[in-house]
């Protein structure tokens, strides 16, 4: 029953962004997540869950993992559910993508991203993330490509 998800995220200067993909049920702001493939590493899941879900790929940053449980509301009941999710630096995102048609995707400042976020469920996992901030900026520093503005909100 364990997931694996990720936090994409993007940062210019002292500004992080965290993007947010509604869930396909209930049209609520989440972060994109899944279950392994029988075989699959953690990283890649990730990988395949991001573009799958949210038009991105970029690069799974595994040293910050980060479990919580997360509530799913299903036809038997409400299910609680651990999600491991990993800081994802997004480096591209597409246009065109497998659940296009299914979810919305939206950019929000790391500050704004509580009021964003479906829950509480997701409010732990982003103050562990903001907690971690420095070392997970100065571990994505190394990926990061060229700025590229259209990943950042409007500020």
């Amino acid at each position: 029953m364990h997931r694996v998800g990720i936090i994409p995220f993007d940062f210019r200067d002292d500004l992080v962004a965290i993007l947010f993909v509604t869930s396909q049920t209930r049209g609520r702001w989440i972060l994109p997540k899944g279950k392994r493939k029988k075989g699959e590493k953690h990283a890649d899941a990730c990988l395949r869950e991001g573009f799958e879900e949210a038009g991105i790929r970029g690069v799974v940053l595994e040293d910050f993992p980060m479990t919580h449980v997360v509530t799913k509301l299903t036809s038997a009941g409400t299910l609680q559910i651990p999600v491991t999710y990993f800081p994802f630096l997004v480096t591209e995102q597409t246009d065109d993508w497998p659940e296009k048609e299914s979810r919305q995707r939206h950019w929000a400042l790391l500050e704004d991203a509580p009021r964003v976020a479906y829950r509480e469920d997701f409010h732990p996992v982003l103050e562990q993330f903001e907690a971690l901030g420095r070392w997970i900026k100065e571990a994505a520093r190394e990926h990061k490509p060229l700025p590229q503005p259209e990943l950042m909100p409007a500020q």
